[in-house]
C-alpha cells in the first residue's frame, strides 16, 4: 500500500519544517511538497498531485478560507486545517475542508512532536479517506415544525466526529424552537465547541450553547458536549432532564464521548427519546446507539451517500442499532416524523 501524499502549507518556515521532519517519521506518510502561501500552493498541488493538504488558516498574499473557497470547485482535495482558537476555522470547514487541529501552543520540541503523532498525524490518515464529493452543502428540505406538544418529554441525541460540523448545523438548521431538547457530542479540541455552539445558535431557530452540569435539556435548545477531558451525560433531576459535565477517561480514544452519552439517555429518557449518528471516523456512539434502541429508543444514521466519512454511522447500522438510515437532507424531516409517533 503506498504512502500518503501530503502537502504541507505553512508560512511560518519553522513550524513548517518542523511538520516536514516528523511527518517524514511515519512510514504511511510521504511529504511530496511544501508551500508558503495559496500561490506557491496552486502549483505544488498540480505538481506534486497531493492525496491530502494540511493549511493554515492565516497565509500572507490569500487566506486559507480563501483558498479553499477558490481550490475546492476546480480541484476537490482533502485537506486539514491547522487553525489558533479562531472561529474562522469553521469557515474552513464550511468552505470545504475535511477536519481541522488546533495549532499548539508549545514550550519544548518534545511538546510539537507529540502534536504532530497524536493529533495531526491522525487527521491526516482519516482525511486521505474521506468522500471530497460529500463536503458540499446540502440542499436540505425546509421542515415545518409540527410537533404535536410533547417536546418537554422527549430528547433528541446527536454524535457526530469528522465531517459533523456542516452535518449537525445542516440537520439542526432545519429544526424549530418545538423540537425536544438536543444534546451532542461533536469530536472537537477545546475552546473550539464553546464558538462552535455560539455559531449554532445565531444562525439556527433553536438556541444554543455549550454544556454545563445542572443546564436543563429545553425544547428548542441544542447543548453541546465541551471539548477537551470531561464527558456528557444525561440525569433527571425532579423529573426534568438535565445535563452532567464531568471529567472522565477517553472512551473510544475519545473524551467527550458519543457512547457516554448515548448509553445515559439510553438509561434516563430510555423510549422517550431519538438517537441520531452521523459522519464520522470509527465507531464511538454505535454501541450507545445500540443501547438507545434496545430501550425503546428511536434511532436514525446517516447513510454512506452522504457521509463525509462513514465509519461511526455503519459501525451502528451493522451492529443493528440504525431503525432508519436517512440521507443528510432527510433526517430533519425523519426527526419530526418519528417524534410524531412517540
Amino acid at each position: 500500500m503506498r504512502p500518503i501524499r501530503v502537502l504541507i502549507v505553512e508560512d511560518s518556515l519553522v513550524f513548517r519544517e518542523l511538520l516536514v521532519q516528523n511527518l517524514k517519521k511515519d512510514p504511511a506518510i510521504e511529504v511530496v511538497g511544501t508551500a508558503k502561501d495559496p500561490f506557491e500552493a496552486r502549483d505544488a498541488i498540480l505538481a506534486c498531485k497531493p492525496d491530502v493538504m494540511t493549511l493554515d488558516v492565516e497565509l500572507p498574499r490569500m487566506s486559507g478560507i480563501e483558498f479553499l473557497r477558490k481550490l475546492m470547485p476546480q480541484y476537490p482535495l482533502p485537506v486539514v486545517v491547522i487553525s489558533s482558537l479562531s472561529d474562522k476555522v469553521f469557515d474552513a470547514l464550511n468552505a470545504g475542508a475535511v477536519d481541522f487541529v488546533a495549532k499548539p501552543a508549545v514550550s519544548s520540541r518534545s511538546q510539537l512532536e507529540d502534536f504532530i503523532r497524536n493529533e495531526l498525524l491522525v487527521k491526516i490518515k482519516i482525511a486521505s479517506t474521506a468522500k471530497i464529493s460529500n463536503i458540499k452543502k446540502t440542499v436540505a428540505q425546509q421542515v415545518q415544525p409540527q410537533l404535536s406538544g410533547k417536546g418537554k418529554d422527549l430528547v433528541v441525541a446527536i454524535g457526530a466526529s469528522t465531517g459533523g460540523t456542516e452535518a449537525i448545523f445542516d440537520v439542526v438548521k432545519n429544526y424549530g424552537t418545538d423540537i425536544p431538547g438536543i444534546v451532542v457530542v461533536q469530536h472537537m479540541p477545546p475552546g473550539f465547541t464553546k464558538m462552535y455552539a455560539k455559531r449554532l445558535n445565531d444562525q439556527c431557530r433553536i438556541r444554543a450553547k455549550e454544556a454545563e452540569t445542572g443546564d436543563r435539556v429545553l425544547p428548542g435548545t441544542l447543548l453541546l458536549a465541551p471539548g477537551g477531558d470531561r464527558h456528557m451525560h444525561l440525569v433527571k433531576v425532579n423529573g426534568v432532564y438535565q445535563v452532567e459535565v464531568k471529567a472522565g477517561p477517553r472512551v473510544n480514544g475519545h473524551c467527550p464521548s458519543v457512547d457516554v452519552l448515548f448509553d445515559s439517555v439510553a438509561k434516563v429518557a430510555g423510549p422517550s427519546a431519538v438517537g441520531i449518528i452521523l459522519t464520522g471516523m470509527g465507531g464511538d456512539g454505535a454501541k450507545g446507539l445500540l443501547a438507545m434502541r434496545k430501550a425503546g429508543a428511536k434511532t436514525i444514521g446517516q447513510d454512506e451517500s452522504t457521509c463525509v466519512v462513514y465509519g461511526m454511522p455503519k459501525v451502528a447500522y451493522d451492529l443493528g442499532a440504525v431503525q432508519y438510515q436517512e440521507k443528510l437532507s432527510d433526517i430533519a424531516s425523519r426527526t419530526y416524523a418519528v417524534l410524531n409517533k412517540m
